[in-house]
């Protein structure tokens, strides 16, 4: 009978044990299914068979933005507060900088942008150390506060490092802690700009009449890189007498509930933007100087939104509800998903590499599916071309309202989460960010080797 006993409980501890170690293989592989429906499966381009996905990088720790920091290097942020290094191809081993920052939901190292030259808007920055300066957006958690900051460092190209920060933007975190936005771009006017998401804060910002007064909530910013002071022409300050230190002084856009994308048209100069709907409607967005995309009001065309007007709106002077067609000609917003697809970045494509109809058109992120979308922007640079014969509804109302309308502008699948795109500056091919593969993604030509091909 004892050693009944005792083979029972052999079986009960290995029993245990098997199911332990079955959980442990099971749980990540449903926290990945779960976070990306395509994180599993090898990225790929379902649109053109004349190009291939190439694995540039891996061994990334939930990588959120990059940027080229010289033609063919690049630093990657990494959400827990490391900036790492792509040194030719080789992720270096060091990190070049660590930040403090809290990583709750959305909060950590968020953004990236560098700027090049020696221009700020209209000032001349005095910089010694090869003119790069590279600026930072993280939550930073520091003396018991929590902040959304930017800051700007010095690129060491030598010893490889950012030294001497230098406080830009200081910004809410609380109470979030999701729509923190972060993504930072250098505008061809020299300006640095920066959106950040609502926070969950419901105020004026957030087009509710009687809230609280703005707050650098749901908004679009266009500072200067030298100091953070705003930009001298911005929307809102010549209707608070030219006062710089206005509440609204450094806005360029506002309404905005969350986004991880924000990119300049090539050719227009124009602001083209993604924002994050809530249980309907992500968005494509044109954003002029002004610009209110409506949250919490209007997600979506405003046509489908019952019962609202432009009137139940906060309308600052010299705002407008996305963009009306009366005297831009831009529809508003440019396009839609129904059904949010957790859409990221967006790059126009600077290279004609990839093919000649690459060039000057849009390529989009999400991070639920890990998808590529591709756009053909129009004659006029205010909107899409769709089809009318092969994409009858695309073309109708520039809403994607089923799989099949969300398939005819998927342009390549299996990217696990997508964070970032970028053009490569020597070898103009598309760059792509994954945050659950910890990955960088090189879209190449199939029938040439990457390293042969030149930007054009």
């Amino acid at each position: 009978m004892i050693n009944k006993i005792k083979l029972f409980r052999r079986r009960k501890i290995t029993i245990v044990i098997v199911l332990v170690v079955a959980l442990a293989v099971v749980i990540p592989i449903l926290y990945l299914i779960h976070n990306s429906s395509t994180a599993l499966a090898a990225p790929s381009i379902t649109k053109d068979p004349n190009l291939k996905v190439e694995t540039l990088v891996t061994g990334l720790s939930s990588p959120t933005s990059m940027a080229f920091i010289d033609k063919n290097d690049i630093l990657v942020l990494e959400k827990d507060g490391q900036v790492r290094l792509v040194l030719n191809g080789i992720l270096q081993g060091r990190p070049v900088l660590q930040v403090p920052v809290d990583t709750e939901s959305e909060r950590g190292l968020l953004g990236i942008a560098i700027m090049n030259s020696t221009k700020s808007g209209n000032a001349t920055i005095a910089n010694n150390n090869n003119n790069k300066f590279v600026f930072l957006y993280y939550t930073e958690s520091k003396d018991g506060q929590l902040r959304n900051r930017v800051y700007r460092y010095n690129w060491d190209e030598q010893k490889q490092n950012l030294v001497n920060p230098t406080l830009i933007l200081d910004l809410p975190a609380l109470p979030g802690p999701n729509h923190d936005g972060g993504k930072l771009i250098i505008g061809p006017d020299h300006y640095l700009y920066a959106v950040i998401g609502d926070l969950n804060h419901r105020g004026k910002l957030q087009n509710i009449k009687n809230g609280p007064d703005p707050d650098d909530t749901s908004v679009i910013f266009r500072i200067d890189p030298n100091d953070g002071s705003a930009a001298k022409d911005n929307p809102f300050i010549s209707n608070n007498n030219n006062n710089a230190n206005t509440a609204m002084s450094k806005y360029y856009a506002y309404g905005v509930r969350n986004s991880f994308g924000i990119t300049f048209d090539p050719i227009t100069g124009y602001i083209w933007d993604t924002e994050n709907g809530e249980a309907t409607y992500d968005e494509i967005n044109i954003v002029r100087p002004g610009f209110n995309s409506g949250w919490i009001q209007v997600m979506g065309p405003l046509s489908r939104n019952p019962g609202i007007s432009t009137d139940q709106l906060v309308n600052y002077p010299s705002s407008h509800y996305a963009n009306p067609r009366s005297h831009t000609g831009f529809a508003n917003p440019v396009f839609s998903w129904y059904a949010p697809v957790a859409v990221t970045d967006i790059e126009f494509m600077k290279s004609s590499v990839l093919g000649e109809k690459y060039r000057n058109n849009i390529f989009v992120g999400d991070y639920d599916y890990g998808n590529i979308y591709y756009f053909e922007v129009n004659s006029s640079r205010t909107g899409f071309k769709f089809n009318p014969i092969t994409q009858p509804g695309l073309s109708a109302d520039l809403v994607a309202d089923n799989d099949k309308e969300v398939s005819e502008v998927t342009f390549g699948t299996g990217f696990g989460g997508i964070t970032d795109l970028k053009t490569g500056p020597s070898d103009g091919f598309l760059y792509v960010l994954s945050i659950n593969d910890g990955a960088i993604y090189k879209i190449v030509r199939a029938a040439s080797s990457s390293s042969s091909s030149l930007m054009q």
